[in-house]
């Protein structure tokens, strides 16, 4: 028998860490390979991790809710397959030199399928206590550029971070944040700048002396409560949320827009269009599709703040968000402005089903510059989003339903028909878009919907 290390991948550049929250086999399990073994969340995504080969599980050495390093051996497997391959694999993984760079590839035989942080996912980066354990070799020599493992991990946060460190202009490099190596997480830099200090004045957010500060009172539990942790996604949510907030300046409009167009485009075209593209028609389709119009009539809508300059970003990259029994995360149609009807709804189906299963690799929950949520299926009339960051607006979606609605015929005469609608809302970031854009962006994809060409479907 061999045996072979079990590694904690790394899904994606700038991740350095993620939590492994949840054994979906025990000591003495037999799998299979690629079976799924155990799931991780990081910044970016959760994620099923397959085994890497065929085997019983020997040994699990990292617990479930443990935050450690990329390349972190979390279990073992025996196997009798490829004995001298495995063992020889296995010393590889000890050197100094495999392990010392953090944005080298996890190893090809714990290659993760993907799937959903965010999210952000979320793109919000998690912080890590000083207790976890490092890559084998981190604080050996570095390899290169002649800078030391935690050096470049420091500098190496995520995109929010380094926006944030921009827009403030802070250096990422002269700050001590939490994370792994002193790693600048965005609950670091952003109580770093709440705190109005010089950066040398930035110490470790768990040393003595850089707590938190909670604002306002602690609530403490009383007789009978049931006080248990945040998942680790909902505590990504939880900073992602609070920190567009701090940023954005949030304001909403709302309209009401009527569907009875496109509902009836979709009934007729519905069956014929299944079977030419094997895929469901909703109303979500006919509504990005639309959106992306918008935007092109107005590409403030689909920009971003750095600092005193306005990105206008050139790809329109629509977020969904899906909801989640265990969070939210909000997977990214890439280039919407080239997809047809049949693309968006092709591409919508396809990240929703694998949101749910978990099988989204970090990239398709990244560079969003639009964000869609639909509240509306769970009933919900209308809303205010938060702007998921750095996009400066979100489109939220009331529930579509039949409602009683005056109508003026061509003759000037008003009468009372029955009508498909829905209330949009818009929230929007004032530093940049003023109310009357917003207003004329939502009214043009208004007037988009209600004279939906049946040509487009």
């Amino acid at each position: 028998m061999a045996l072979v290390d079990i590694i904690m991948p790394q899904m994606g550049e700038s991740i350095a860490e993620g939590t492994l929250s949840k054994w979906l086999k025990k000591v003495g399990d037999e799998v299979k390979r690629d079976e799924p073994i155990f799931e991780i969340s990081t910044d970016k995504v959760d994620a099923e991790i397959p085994a890497p080969s065929a085997g019983i599980i020997s040994e699990i050495i990292v617990k479930e809710g443990e935050t450690v390093a990329v390349q972190t051996v979390v279990a073992r497997l025996e196997t009798d397959k490829a004995k001298g391959a495995a063992k020889s694999e296995s010393a590889e993984a000890q050197k100094p030199e495999s392990a010392a760079a953090p944005g080298a590839a996890a190893s090809s035989a714990v290659a993760a399928s993907g799937a959903g942080a965010p999210p952000k996912v979320q793109s919000t980066p998690a912080a890590a206590t000083a207790t976890h354990p490092s890559p084998a070799g981190a604080s050996g020599s570095a390899r290169g550029n002649g800078n030391s493992f935690e050096d470049r991990v420091r500098t190496r946060s995520s995109p929010l971070v380094r926006k944030i460190a921009a827009e403030h202009g802070l250096d990422i490099a002269a700050l001590q944040g939490s994370g792994i190596a002193g790693r600048v997480t965005k609950k670091d830099i952003l109580g770093f700048i709440e705190s109005g200090a010089a950066p040398s004045r930035m110490v470790s957010m768990h040393a003595p002396g850089g707590a938190d500060v909670p604002h306002g009172p602690m609530p403490q539990p009383w007789p009978g409560d049931r006080v248990e942790p945040m998942s680790k996604m909902r505590a990504l949510i939880s900073d992602h949320m609070v920190a567009s907030r701090r940023t954005s300046a949030h304001v909403t409009s709302f309209m009401e827009i009527d569907l009875t167009r496109v509902a009836r485009i979709r009934s007729r075209k519905r069956a014929e269009f299944e079977a030419a593209t094997g895929q469901k028609l909703t109303y979500l389709p006919f509504i990005i599709a639309s959106v992306v119009k918008g935007i092109q009539a107005f590409p403030i809508m689909n920009s971003s703040v750095a600092g005193r300059d306005i990105i206008y970003r050139k790809p329109i990259n629509i977020g969904v968000a899906v909801a989640l029994d265990w969070g939210l995360i909000v997977p990214v149609i890439k280039n919407a402005e080239d997809l047809s009807l049949a693309g968006i709804t092709k591409s919508l189906n396809d990240l929703a089903a694998r949101a749910r299963a978990k099988k989204l690799s970090p990239e398709e929950v990244q560079d969003g510059t639009f964000t869609i949520t639909n509240p509306g299926v769970f009933g919900s009339l209308m809303g205010a989003p938060i702007i998921n960051q750095p996009q400066v607006a979100i489109l939220g979606i009331g529930a579509i339903e039949k409602r009683a609605k005056v109508l003026t015929g061509s003759d000037g005469e008003d009468t009372i028909a029955i009508r498909t609608c829905a209330y949009f809302s818009i929230s929007f970031d004032h530093r940049i878009i003023d109310g009357a854009i917003a207003d004329q962006f939502l009214a043009f994809v208004k007037k988009t919907l209600e004279e939906y060409p049946e040509s487009g479907v």
